[in-house]
């Protein structure tokens, strides 16, 4: 297995500057700049219109687009690629759910390449990735009242590879952000929805980082992939809930077709279906769709709509974010296993279990 590149120097780099996000309004900065550089599209853009488009705004851009965001050199041109944090950030309101996946990404640093970029901006953050994964996660067993700006600093001034006349505004600034993400609220030992959405956006950059295109991997390779990255050394408390959950949701992203899930053409080719089918989903409304897994109901995942069919073959249940929002979790899976059960019923396959027997046993597996 190919190990994640050691780089040998933490350099702050513009992260000193003064990027002005107010203290009461979480991320919400970063996700309006986010909506206005890539203008509401679910696309790839050049980095440069991205910069002439949130110029216009009034606001910085180097820390979203040089700590945030992910960058990709394709023909020579410089762009800013569509990811999970981009999705999020597009298709819904700013929240504390994007606050803490936005923080994430931060703390991930994995940002990618552009032009006359420094070797070590490509993982611009390492200073904060180390604090996270060895100072809160491995000694304070994520004990986040010991996070401080005297803190930060004593740890990264104590580590030789940070490479900086000063460690003071560096500290400040990160416990700051630590506080606006909401650090203290990403340690639960319980699955949570952006760390779910943390899985599929730690897949994209490490797909993007890797070259690994068009699923040339299997999921047992990008679980491997997932632990090479600390993921789980970043992500909050580990637990056996997450463990089995995180198989479960590593599927889904490899079933929804990866980082092809933005794209429904895409989409459409691997469902290998009839075009009418994938029309049924798309007919009343482009609105992303909720994907649960019926063995732990804490396990809900956003994705495009037309991946619906996709995450139901991967075990996933899907259903209408507004249905969602307005049902009983264990009555919609207990519904959709009925409906699984009729459909073979009609086929001649008779079960040999209820549904609830099956909801059971699925919750043990």
């Amino acid at each position: 297995m190919t190990k994640m590149p050691a780089l040998s120097e933490w350099r702050p780099g513009s992260f000193t500057k003064n990027f002005s996000w107010g203290p009461d309004q979480g991320l919400r900065e970063l996700h309006e700049i986010i909506r206005i550089g890539f203008a509401g599209e679910l696309t790839d853009v050049p980095r440069q219109t991205f910069r002439d488009r949130v110029a216009k705004s009034g606001r910085p851009d180097f820390i979203p687009i040089n700590f945030f965001l992910f960058n990709e050199i394709k023909g020579g041109v410089d762009f800013l690629v569509v990811d999970e944090l981009v999705f999020q950030a597009l298709n819904f309101d700013h929240s504390k759910r994007f606050d803490h996946l936005g923080l994430y990404a931060f703390i991930l640093s994995m940002v990618g390449n552009w032009r006359g970029a420094a070797d070590y901006q490509e993982r611009p953050a390492m200073w904060a990735f180390h604090y996270i994964a060895d100072r809160i996660g491995i000694q304070a067993n994520w004990d986040t009242k010991v996070v401080s700006a005297d803190d930060i600093q004593k740890f990264v001034g104590a580590d030789k590879r940070y490479v900086a006349k000063t460690s003071r505004k560096l500290a400040t600034n990160l416990n700051f952000l630590f506080h606006i993400g909401g650090l203290n609220e990403m340690i639960s030992r319980h699955v949570e929805r952006w760390w779910v959405d943390a899985i599929f956006l730690t897949l994209d950059r490490l797909i993007e980082t890797r070259h690994i295109h068009k699923q040339e991997v299997n999921s047992e390779r990008l679980e491997a992939y997932l632990a090479a990255s600390r993921f789980s050394d970043i992500s909050g408390k580990r637990s056996t809930e997450k463990d089995l959950a995180l198989r479960h949701v590593v599927r889904l992203f490899q079933a929804c077709g990866e980082r092809l899930r933005f794209d429904d053409d895409n989409v459409k080719e691997l469902t290998n279906v009839a075009f009418d089918e994938i029309e049924h989903w798309l007919s009343n409304s482009q609105e992303p769709m909720a994907a649960l897994h019926p063995t732990n109901l804490r396990i809900v995942k956003t994705i495009p709509r037309a991946c619906a069919m996709l995450a139901q073959r991967a075990g996933f249940a899907v259903l209408d974010l507004d249905t969602l929002a307005e049902s009983s979790l264990p009555e919609l899976v207990r519904n959709n296993l009925q409906k699984a059960l009729a459909s073979l019923k009609l086929k001649g396959i008779a079960p040999t279990m209820t549904a609830a027997a099956l909801m059971k046993l699925m919750r043990e597996e």
